[in-house]
């Protein structure tokens, strides 16, 4: 794989753990609320909106109250 041994990739391992090893859990967490977030959209349904248009507005200002 690419000319790089098992020490090699281990080497670089290490040193992105020690680079980033603080960061990791942040990181993750944020991609977990990601991922969480998009399976929920998913799964509902979208919402419907209920807010009168313009002209329905002015119609029901001009008939009053029921």
């Amino acid at each position: 794989m690419f000319g790089l041994g098992i020490w090699e990739l281990l080497l670089i391992l290490l040193i992105i753990l020690v680079l980033f090893g603080r960061k990791l859990p942040e990181l993750g967490e944020g991609l977990g609320k990601g991922i969480r977030n998009f399976r929920k959209s998913i799964r509902e349904p979208d919402e419907i909106d209920v807010t009168p248009k313009e002209g329905q507005e002015k119609e029901k200002a001009k008939k009053g109250p029921p």
